[in-house]
């Protein structure tokens, strides 16, 4: 296992691409847990200054919504890597074999194909308010403290991106899995047991003594 996600690792073209991949899915994850922990920070902030000194943060609720799309979205692809992000698999749990690499194929093309047209979407959304043309090359911006929403918008089709390539690359790794009958292909999240699950939490714990 690589690590304590549920994905195989092997010599191959797919197995290196994903994990090429991984740090860039951790860094995004790491951005958006710092975004939440600096969130809490300055609820903590306002508050505070709002009950003994009668002064709430200026521009409050204007960070909370720049911040938002990082918090949402930015961890989603390393979340999608190893099969801890939300999902129904009380179908897909009963299923084994190609007939199980046919549906998560099936699945993860469908899912591709929106996020391609989320990022093209979020893309032109961002080209719409930026302009360098303007001051902070920004064409619109929030209501109180007047930051620009470029670098907010530019967030989401930055993160659909790096979502689109995971995706590509479970779409492949699915593919050949169903293609050559592969039994634990690499690169993509595999479904453990509960007894698998303790052993990779056991592993994580004497590492870290």
């Amino acid at each position: 296992m690589a690590g304590s996600a549920a994905v195989l690792e092997d010599p191959s073209l797919l197995s290196r691409l994903d994990r090429a991949l991984l740090p860039l899915e951790r860094f995004c994850a790491l951005i958006s847990g710092l975004a939440i922990f600096s969130l809490m920070f300055l609820a903590a902030y306002s508050v505070t200054t709002r009950k003994f000194f009668g002064a709430p943060m200026m521009g409050y609720v204007d960070l909370i919504e720049s911040a938002m799309p990082i918090i949402a979205i930015m961890g989603v692809a390393y979340v999608q890597r190893d099969g801890t992000h939300i999902r129904m698999d009380m179908l897909v749990s009963k299923l084994s074999g190609r007939t199980l690499w046919l549906f998560e194929l099936i699945s993860i093309l469908l899912i591709l194909i929106l996020m391609v047209a989320l990022t093209w979407g979020s893309w032109d959304h961002f080209m719409r308010s930026f302009d360098c043309a303007r001051p902070l090359c920004s064409k619109d911006s929030t209501t109180d403290i007047y930051l620009p929403l470029w670098p907010s918008k530019l967030v989401v089709p930055f993160a659909f991106g790096v979502l689109s390539l995971r995706l590509i690359l479970q779409a492949w790794g699915y593919g050949r899995a169903f293609v050559f009958g592969l039994e634990n292909p690499a690169g993509v999240p595999l479904t453990l047991s509960v007894a698998q699950q303790a052993a990779i939490e056991a592993r994580a714990l004497e590492g870290a003594d």
